[in-house]
């Protein structure tokens, strides 16, 4: 289908529901395309063709993307007929007795699901190198470079056109950083905003969240108003959206004002290709008719961190002692980081855990109130352009060193993370390219709830500086 990459999901619905095309079309494309491009970038596996094509042949939802190739994330979004490693040898192959939630409101949608994508061990890091795909995951844009993570696998594949959207989750920036890296749309709604359950109650004390990566704005809007909203159970659920998101991508948003952050939060310098990013998106918000000025929040980023490294180290060696069932780690079974992530939890206290966890709650206030004044927040989505392949591989077993050590995650990726532990809305939006061809994310963030009018404004901005027809080298 020459024509297959011209489209975003929404279009490829379009044609499925006129009749141009059908499903079993749509998925031959995909997988020709997986054959042609995943042997360089190593990004789709777990593939469940029969699957796919038994779902078509007994009928398909009649949802918003019937008929559209998916691709769910290698870690979460539990489904039956879709065994997935977690990008983990110890958790290869593992096997589900029911769907969870999310995929059951991804499914309804009507999407051809047909494999997963790699994520690194863990959902830990900025890059997608997990051991038990046999190879890092390469970025369309420059195959020396990662695409990302913990997503990484979900945005090459985009990225390529493989497919025109796919499943990710967000515990620390895992949607935004490969949105950035490959030049795409991602965004992190506000916490709880999609059911967790029934496998989890909450991911890493309420930090992490599914989402989506895409090419267009429209795609992920209707995407999250089709998973929108808690599951029986649930321990908590965000603010009810007013309208929806596609509600409110039909309309201009408001005009607001915007405080620009062109260096970290904390006020260190960033790579000058992504403060020339920030810089550029604010001038065009200007022209918009938005009010920009220059400001940065008062919070503790550093002590955020600390305490988000805590938790994440708990939340992995809970993981992993669950995995074993009460047998001892055999050599080998996990990788350094998550090695060292173990041995970090060791030394945390029941009393440490909680006080780790009251450390994001109070960092969440101190950014609430920086938005008392501020409608948007906007800034670099990264610290860097994207990084080389190999800088964040999970070799070493200093899991402290791994996150906060100079060069290392939070210098990479300062912010990200800060809306995770707020549990604000935050966008990547592609609007900045290095002369050498690299994708350079502009973020956006919003209050607490503010979903729709954070959308509002990235679809503004889509509409203004137009990116759907920026390709990678490695796409067809």
């Amino acid at each position: 289908m020459r024509d297959y990459a011209d489209h975003d999901a929404t279009g490829l619905a379009q044609l499925v529901a006129e009749g141009a095309v059908t499903p079993g079309e749509l998925l031959d494309e995909a997988l020709a395309r997986v054959v042609a491009l995943n042997g360089r970038l190593n990004a789709v596996v777990l593939m469940q063709e029969a699957t796919a094509r038994r779902h078509i042949a007994d009928g398909l939802p009649e949802g918003p993307f019937k008929g559209v190739p998916f691709l769910l994330k290698d870690l979460g979004c539990e489904a039956v007929e879709f065994p997935s490693h977690n990008g983990s040898r110890l958790l290869a192959d593992t096997r589900y007795a029911r769907d969870s939630a999310i995929y059951a409101r991804i499914r309804a949608t009507g999407v051809v699901t047909f494999g997963r994508t790699t994520a690194p061990e863990g959902g830990v890091g900025p890059a997608t190198e997990a051991a038990v795909y046999g190879g890092p995951t390469r970025n369309p844009w420059d195959l020396s470079r990662t695409p990302g993570g913990s997503s990484g696998g979900a945005g090459a594949a985009v990225a390529a056109g493989i497919v025109p959207a796919a499943h990710g989750s967000d515990g620390g920036g895992s949607v935004r950083i490969p949105a950035s890296c490959c030049g795409l749309f991602g965004f992190k709604a506000t916490r709880a905003r999609f059911p967790d359950g029934p496998y989890v109650g909450e991911g890493w004390a309420g930090m992490a969240i599914d989402g989506f990566l895409t090419r267009s704005v429209r795609d992920a809007a209707t995407l999250m108003d089709a998973c929108a909203g808690a599951d029986l159970g649930a321990p908590y659920w965000a603010p009810p959206l007013a309208e929806g998101y596609a509600a409110a991508i039909r309309r201009p948003p408001p005009r607001l004002k915007v405080a620009l952050c062109p260096t970290t939060f904390a006020g260190a310098p960033v790579d000058p290709e992504c403060r020339a990013a920030a810089e550029a998106a604010a001038r065009l918000l200007e022209s918009l008719g938005h009010h920009v000025e220059e400001a940065r929040p008062a919070a503790d980023h550093g002590g955020m961190m600390r305490a988000w490294t805590r938790i994440v180290a708990c939340g992995t060696a809970l993981g992993v002692r669950k995995a074993l069932a009460g047998r001892a780690l055999r050599p080998g079974e996990v990788e350094a980081v998550t090695q060292g992530a173990i041995r970090h939890a060791e030394g945390i206290s029941g009393a440490d855990y909680l006080e780790a966890v009251g450390k994001v709650h109070a960092y969440g206030r101190e950014m609430a109130a920086f938005f008392e004044d501020w409608d948007i927040l906007l800034s670099p989505t990264l610290a860097e352009v994207p990084a080389e392949v190999g800088r964040f591989a999970h070799v070493n077993d200093d899991f402290e060193h791994f996150r906060m050590g100079p060069g290392m995650v939070f210098d990479y990726s300062p912010f990200c993370a800060p809306f995770n532990a707020s549990g604000q809305p935050a966008a990547s939006v592609p609007l900045y390219w290095t002369d050498g061809g690299l994708p350079v994310g502009v973020q956006l963030a919003a209050r607490f709830g503010a979903d729709e009018a954070l959308i509002g404004l990235c679809r503004e901005i889509e509409q203004a500086a137009p990116w759907f027809d920026r390709r990678p080298p490695l796409s067809l």
